[in-house]
């Protein structure tokens, strides 16, 4: 009786042998014969301006700047028509003035003064300059003129008078509460990120002693924190755009 040969297993050919090896060209596999990563990685896409995928470098999005233009608009609206908010903000205001001893409160909203903010955020400048970042020591420089160009309107627009001071008026947004977040955030973006913390601490100081003092009611130092959330993207797009760029 004859014998059945055997029958082989099927043999890869050479070149489809080579075309499924991972890594290799036409092989399917997510991996690259020439080392180089996949198009477009997952991990390589940084948030640009505004937030958005893609670009380079990433800012501060565009729903922060919508939300604090949201409640800067709810704010100013209460104010002028001395509505619920406007009310309950004086009840508040006038159950924490006090509070504590004055002396602490008003070192406290010392912080806010020209005279203390912007000799720091003057030595930051200068040495920016010195490091050669002369471009985002210019946009730290503008959102700090850029302060009292928008302060000073809304002032004069609401007239809102003081806790302390009913006769007098210019209470809102807060002046000093500006003036504190622009120059120390502006200043540790030139310095180091790492004094960020430091300059959100320093601010928060600044808005407590206001309002416990009674210099301002609490929807003046609100109102201007979101004031002052759409100026904060220069100097911080500048500071990102600098550590972007590679090291000469």
């Amino acid at each position: 009786m004859r014998e059945t040969p055997r029958a082989e297993p099927p043999q890869p050919r050479p070149h489809r042998a080579l075309a499924h090896t991972a890594g290799a060209l036409g092989s399917g596999t997510p991996h690259r014969s020439d080392g180089r990563p996949p198009h477009t990685p997952r991990g390589a896409r940084q948030p640009g301006p505004g937030g958005r995928p893609g670009t380079t470098p990433p800012v501060p999005g565009r729903p922060a700047v919508f939300w604090a233009l949201v409640v800067l608009t709810l704010t100013t609206w209460q104010v002028l028509v001395h509505g619920p908010l406007a009310r309950l903000d004086e009840r508040l205001s006038r159950a924490l003035v006090g509070t504590v001893p004055r002396g602490l409160s008003e070192a406290a909203s010392d912080l806010g003064n020209l005279t203390v903010a912007l000799p720091v955020l003057a030595l930051a400048l200068a040495y920016a300059v010195w490091r050669g970042r002369r471009a985002q020591a210019l946009c730290a420089g503008l959102a700090m003129a850029a302060v009292p160009l928008l302060v000073v309107p809304l002032k004069a627009w609401t007239a809102r008078p003081g806790p302390l001071e009913p006769w007098a008026q210019g209470y809102y947004p807060s002046g000093h509460t500006a003036t504190a977040l622009i120059a120390y955030t502006s200043a540790a973006l030139l310095v180091s990120r790492r004094l960020l913390p430091l300059a959100a601490l320093l601010t928060a100081v600044t808005a407590a002693g206001l309002v416990l003092r009674g210099f301002h009611w609490p929807l003046d130092v609100l109102a201007s924190l979101a004031l002052c959330v759409p100026v904060l993207r220069w100097p911080v797009y500048a500071a990102r755009l600098g550590r972007s760029r590679p090291a000469p």
